[in-house]
């Protein structure tokens, strides 16, 4: 049996155990059941909808499933956890622990296959973005979200070290992650690792100044048409720089980022603005974003993306959306096209915990 299946099915087991515990109802359980239902935490959530996309003189339209994501959170003890999530449309996410080193909340490690701390929105969950198709093209492009050829799909995670805490009264934290470069499931493919540090201020309530910055060096598993120049099986510079706000309260939210790379010789650069504005006590929420990125400044490869529509939350975290987006550009085959391309995109979520 592959790992992956044992690891789904331990999961699985995990699940029905957990259940069956509650499942009890008032009955009395030995004292290590009731330790073993506290400590297990169980969470999962489904992303799925039907999308239509113009562009150039093609059109098409699909129902598809996105995500449907379940993880198990462990907390061993007061300072020791372990996380556990797989997708079942994809793989393996994420697996980690976590050791809380100080008393506070000052200085935590943790080890495994997670989320890297570049820019603002990797870190951040799908179902908490305004977003249908989630992060900006800058992100997605330079975290390893889905964009970029040289590096492949890593979903924005990847097998290393990481320390973080914040203050007492946390308005500043702090993050510094040593990972191999290569992405998730994967065994590095040079000798050198990929450092990235992560600082967030909140100066007032409901604002948050986020800078992160990245120094590494990437191994090329493809060649790319945004960076012609880097061969495959090649290692490159791949460094990456971000500034940017999240802003919440009652009336709006809005984030957004100004993001900048460098792969080898090639420089990237870009901008986003993303927001929600309830419209009054009806659960509905207006939703927009407005999204630039260049993949090679050298080459001209400048797109802009525009997004504008609605998300109905009908139960807490679960919501429906349908969005119009608009691109100045797109890729066909081994073409970078300056074109516009229309989509409009419907999804529902579900999620429990």
């Amino acid at each position: 049996m592959k790992l992956r299946n044992k690891l789904t099915l331990a999961m699985l087991t995990v699940c029905l155990a957990s259940g069956s515990l509650h499942a009890q109802g008032a009955k009395e359980l030995p004292d290590w059941t009731k330790d073993l239902a506290e400590r297990i935490q169980l969470h999962g959530y489904a992303q799925g909808g039907y999308n239509y996309n113009h562009k150039g003189s093609d059109d098409t339209n699909t129902f598809e499933i996105k995500r449907v994501l379940f993880w198990a959170n462990a907390q061993i003890t007061d300072r020791w956890s372990f996380l556990f999530m797989h997708d079942f449309s994809s793989v393996v996410q994420e697996y980690y622990t976590d050791y809380r080193l100080t008393n506070n909340k000052a200085l935590t490690v943790r080890l495994g296959q997670f989320k890297n701390g570049l820019s603002y929105e990797n870190p951040l969950s799908p179902t908490n973005q305004e977003a249908i198709d989630v992060y900006s093209e800058g992100v997605t492009y330079l975290t390893g979200c889905g964009s970029d050829p040289l590096l492949g799909v890593q979903y924005g995670r990847d097998l290393g070290l990481s320390l973080f805490g914040e203050t007492k009264d946390g308005k500043l934290r702090y993050e510094v992650d040593v990972m191999n470069g290569q992405g998730i499931n994967k065994k590095d493919g040079n000798a050198e690792k990929d450092f990235i540090g992560r600082l967030e201020f909140r100066p007032v309530k409901g604002l948050n100044l986020v800078a992160t910055g990245q120094l590494g060096r990437g191994h090329a598993i493809n060649t790319s048409l945004y960076n012609p120049g880097i061969q495959l099986g090649q290692d490159y510079k791949r460094n990456r720089w971000t500034v940017g706000f999240d802003y919440k309260s009652k009336a709006f939210n809005a984030h957004g980022e100004y993001l900048e790379g460098k792969d080898g010789d090639a420089t990237s650069r870009g901008a986003y603005i993303t927001g929600s504005v309830p419209l009054g006590n009806t659960h509905c929420e207006l939703v927009g974003s407005y999204d630039f990125f260049n993949f090679n400044t050298d080459l001209c490869m400048d797109q802009h993306k525009a997004i504008f529509g609605l998300q109905y939350w009908f139960y807490q975290k679960c919501r429906f959306q349908v969005q119009y987006v608009y691109k100045s550009a797109y890729t066909q085959g081994n073409q970078f096209i300056h074109g516009a391309n229309h989509a409009v995109m419907c999804q529902m979520q579900i999620r429990f915990h």
